[in-house]
């Protein structure tokens, strides 16, 4: 599923490691969501929603694969 994590690490300026250290995953599991080989789970989905105070949609738009 696309989605824009990688923009919104970059607005925050975190790496992918320091992404992975907050939210409890590891750097390889961020990389294969931002290259979409990896759609998460519903928990990590929560886990990234809340990191970014947004909704999950906000993150992973279903629109984004038309």
């Amino acid at each position: 599923m696309k989605n824009d994590l990688r923009e919104r690490r970059g607005q925050t300026g975190e790496s992918q490691a320091d992404l992975a250290a907050a939210i409890g995953v590891t750097r390889q599991t961020i990389n294969s969501i931002e290259r979409q080989r990896y759609d998460p789970s519903l928990e990590l989905a929560f886990t990234l929603a809340r990191h970014y105070d947004c909704i999950i949609e906000d993150i992973f738009n279903p629109a984004f694969n038309e």
